[in-house]
């Protein structure tokens, strides 16, 4: 069932076995799970259908560098499929080595080991709609997928690992009709929680105050609650609720807020590949099923290790779009339209400054003297990405030069300096606003420069082209700042650990010292991968549903051994 909060009057009491705060992917897929338990669920979330410019300023805060970071309220939807309302659907597991204690970065291991989610990972590709759980280019599609390049067998990377895409399903309105048939689960829009009641002793929640899009404010109990808000969200709630934890909930070693990664990721250098155009394959490859899948190059784990780097990978991406000597009509279409790109895309699609009169003309003129590329790809457009059910995920373009810069997508090490905190401005409701202080370390750095270094050394042993920083880059650090934090990947706020000392929540995602709370969502995440989060979100918030279902049948024993015990 699906209702709206603003009909619940003030004062009201509103009750559950399980309650979910978070209507993103995370928070639907256990809804979506825990109703076949029988156990009532209740799923609060903050926003609409769709998003409203009222309710999205209860996202607004504050960054203490807006140069690496985007405002507060972007990449982060106050609506019902959260996240998924906006994502571009890439689906990729984390890799084995992503879980282990890695000597060479400080804070790295989760408490539990990639099998323990590996049995998760295919349904949680079906909820997604990725199509089958397969990763690898030889088997994805009938015959293998194309090569990337040509005869290249690179020593440092592997090739044949591939990226699936989502339609990209937005999980409000997918599940939607699923949830409001749903008999054991209510959820209920505009319903924004400000407050988590702890008990006198702080070892459980006993509540949560609640206000609906009318400020009418009402009361939540339940017997087990799941924080599933996203990584900046998560920490806010939990350092707002102050009542019983002075520093709040899950913070008595000061780590809710600590750890916050993104990835460190951008448009790098420019490739010379040598040969005819024939040679590369740089576009995506249709599995039987309709998936779109497309290969990647991928930094291997024993190269990880013997380097002392993070996980990264590199994808060929087309020319950077800003500069007209790339001689190709889509793009120079791509710069001229700008203004009408979304937010989301627009700062990787064009110039990082403003452009002159004669770069206008210079773009103008390639849409012209290439027109039949540009109307070929217009007519694409509209028919693969802006009217098809399953979108073409992104532009691909060959460009006319066979030069290609690098898409690179890199794993950032864990650093308890960058961080989520509390802003000394307030949100309506009275609680402070989220400050955003995201950092990047020299580790990080050399991540993505010693693997650009590598793969120029391959494409140049192999001879297959010839690699370098362009013109306006003189430096990896200035190429990782000029991008900075990436889009709406918010991870580890809330890690998981093996104990107190150093993480938030504990292998089954509960929040240490707090018996009946627990976080799903990449907060949780003690390291970020090289890969993009969602899947192994809903992954992550499956394991925890079985795990949800498993303590809610022994709670009726327990409070009957309770009752026992009181009356003798």
């Amino acid at each position: 069932m699906i209702h709206d909060a603003n009909d619940i009057v003030c004062g009201a009491t509103v009750q559950a076995n399980i309650c979910i705060v978070g209507g993103g992917p995370a928070g639907i897929t256990l809804a979506l799970a825990l109703a076949k338990t029988g156990q009532s669920v209740l799923l609060l979330e903050s926003g609409g259908l769709k998003t409203d410019d009222n309710i999205q300023t209860l996202n607004a805060g504050e960054v203490a560098d807006p140069d690496l970071h985007s405002p507060a309220d972007k990449y982060r939807p106050r609506c019902f499929g959260g996240g998924t309302s906006l994502w571009g659907g890439r689906c990729v597991p984390f890799d084995p080595i992503d879980f282990q204690a890695r000597p060479w970065i400080d804070y790295s291991g989760w408490p539990i080991g990639y099998e323990d989610l590996a049995s998760y990972y295919p349904a949680a590709n079906a909820l997604c709609e990725a199509g089958e759980f397969e990763y690898d280019a030889r088997l994805a599609t009938p015959g293998g997928m194309r090569p990337l390049l040509q005869g290249f067998v690179p020593r440092h990377f592997d090739v044949n690992g591939i990226e699936r895409f989502s339609c990209p399903t937005n999980f409000g309105a997918r599940y939607h009709a699923k949830l409001h048939a749903a008999q054991t689960v209510r959820v209920l829009l505009h319903a924004t929680v400000t407050r988590l009641l702890a008990s006198r002793d702080g070892s459980r929640i006993e509540g949560l105050d609640v206000r609906n899009g009318r400020d009418v404010g009402f009361s939540v109990t339940a017997d087990q609650f799941v924080l599933a808000l996203g990584g900046m969200e998560t920490p806010r709630l939990l350092l707002t609720s102050d009542d019983v934890h002075a520093a709040g909930i899950g913070n008595t070693n000061d780590l809710v807020g600590r750890f916050y990664m993104c990835h460190v990721a951008g448009t790098i250098g420019s490739l010379q590949v040598n040969g005819s155009r024939n040679t590369v394959w740089h576009g995506y490859d249709v599995a039987a099923d309709g998936t779109y899948c497309r290969r990647r190059l991928s930094l291997r784990p024993d190269v990880q290790a013997a380097q002392g780097l993070g996980n990264a990978v590199f994808r060929l991406h087309h020319p950077r779009i800003a500069d007209p000597r790339h001689r190709t009509g889509p793009l120079s279409a791509i710069f001229l339209a700008q203004n009408f790109i979304s937010y989301e895309y627009a700062k990787r699609l064009v110039g990082d400054t403003p452009p002159t009169v004669a770069t206008w003309m210079r773009h103008g003129l390639n849409a012209a003297a290439d027109s039949p590329s540009t109307i070929r790809f217009l007519y694409h457009w509209l028919r693969d990405r802006t009217l098809a059910e399953r979108k073409f995920p992104s532009v691909i373009i060959r460009p006319r030069t066979n030069v290609f810069s690098l898409d690179f997508h890199a794993e950032q090490v864990p650093n308890p300096d960058s961080r989520i905190g509390l802003a000394a401005g307030t949100d309506r409701f009275g609680n402070r606003q989220v400050r955003i202080d995201w950092r990047y370390s020299q580790q990080d750095i050399a991540t993505v420069a010693r693997s650009f270094d590598l793969l120029r050394g391959d494409l140049a042993e192999h001879d297959v082209g010839h690699l370098s920083l362009a013109p306006n880059e003189p430096d990896i650090e200035t190429v990782v700042r000029r991008d900075g934090a990436y889009g709406g990947h918010h991870i580890g706020t809330t890690r998981m650990a093996a104990t107190a000392a150093s993480g938030v929540i504990d292998s089954d995602c509960k929040v240490f010292g707090t018996n009946n709370l627990y976080v799903a969502g990449s907060a949780a995440f003690p390291t970020s991968s090289q890969a993009n989060p969602t899947l192994t979100i809903v992954g992550l918030a499956l394991r925890l549903a079985d795990h949800l279902a498993a303590i809610a049948t022994r709670i009726p024993y327990v409070r009957a051994a309770q009752r026992s015990i009181t009356v003798s």
